[in-house]
């Protein structure tokens, strides 16, 4: 009977030091973790992805490695992933381009952002800039928006191409502003920079990455910027919101998500060590370097924000006629 006992007993033990363990295994891939990036290495998805990996892979005590598939504004990348297992060992680091506004671009999309992803954390959020040549007339924001009015569907703005993040940015606030302008499309914003600087195109959004340094040089002048608060990188440009028009945000963000139907333990995890991985002195200051500001939150805030974009960028797509290049 005793003999009985103490094996009921080392059983029941033996059981309470297992389930833990299993537990904590359920909350972590098994193998390596792969973070995909839709674009080329050495631009900014690539940096953060590069940054969280390496901090990431020391906490989860696994290797975390970052494969660059670039391609169709990060939409070959999104579908790769889409195709994945959902056991964590495939990651993305989703774009505003792939999962906020192709679901409203494309119609053959070979994805479902709702169905085949799982929202896992908010990385950060950088500004587009709205920028103009410097021998430009307008310097400010209500300037350019007079001019405009006064000259309706002849002032030049460019883009990095129709449909691109900085498009949609224009077409908000055109909407907003109720003006009308003459838009330009670019292949990139290279092209697209050299003609500003030419006096060919008048003014345009663009990416912080590409107009900082322009900025900074005097060789653009910036009349507003779109997150809600200002940019910590851009303190002296005031915002859109704060020029007259509420509410404004037309961000390039980014987001860490996995294959549809995760495990609901695994993506706690994971959201609750990007928000650790993110609030680091070290990150915080790179983060600054590329103007990524407002990640972390939870998995929830993520997916509600990605909601909110997809809406947000299909009714602007619809209401300014746009179509998909190519």
């Amino acid at each position: 009977m005793q003999r009985r006992q103490f094996m009921t007993g080392a059983a029941a033990l033996g059981a309470a030091l297992v389930l833990p363990a299993a537990a904590r295994a359920q909350d972590m891939p098994a193998g390596p973790v792969k973070i995909v990036v839709g674009f080329p290495a050495g631009g900014g998805t690539d940096v953060l992805a590069r940054l969280l990996g390496q901090k990431l892979g020391v906490l989860w005590n696994l290797p975390v490695i970052v494969e660059n598939r670039a391609g169709a504004a990060g939409v070959i990348a999104a579908e790769q992933v889409a195709r994945q297992p959902n056991d964590g060992n495939t990651l993305l680091m989703a774009h505003v381009n792939s999962h906020g506004i192709a679901p409203g671009l494309q119609p053959n999309l070979g994805y479902s952002v709702d169905r085949d992803f799982t929202p896992i954390a908010l990385v950060g959020k950088t500004p587009t800039i709205l920028i103009g040549g410097a021998g430009q007339p307008a310097k400010t924001l209500p300037e350019l928006v007079q001019l405009c009015r006064a000259q309706p569907g002849k002032i030049v703005f460019g883009s990095a191409g129709s449909g691109s993040a900085q498009h949609l940015a224009l077409e908000i606030f055109k909407a907003r502003a109720g003006i009308d302008v003459l838009h330009v499309p670019y292949k990139g914003s290279a092209p697209l920079m050299n003609d500003l600087l030419g006096g060919h195109v008048q003014y345009c959004f663009e990416g912080m990455t590409t107009a900082t340094p322009l900025i900074q040089s005097g060789k653009v002048v910036a009349l507003a910027q779109t997150l809600q608060q200002r940019s910590k990188s851009h303190p002296n440009v005031p915002t859109v919101a704060e020029q007259g028009y509420p509410g404004f945000e037309a961000s390039i963000w980014f987001g860490m998500v996995g294959p549809g139907g995760m495990p609901p333990g695994m993506v706690q995890r994971m959201s609750r060590d990007i928000d650790q991985v993110l609030a680091m002195a070290d990150v915080q200051q790179k983060l600054a370097q590329v103007g990524a500001e407002d990640g972390g939150g939870g998995a929830q805030r993520f997916a509600d924000f990605m909601k909110s974009e997809q809406k947000k960028y299909a009714k602007t797509i619809q209401d300014a006629k746009i179509v998909a290049q190519g």
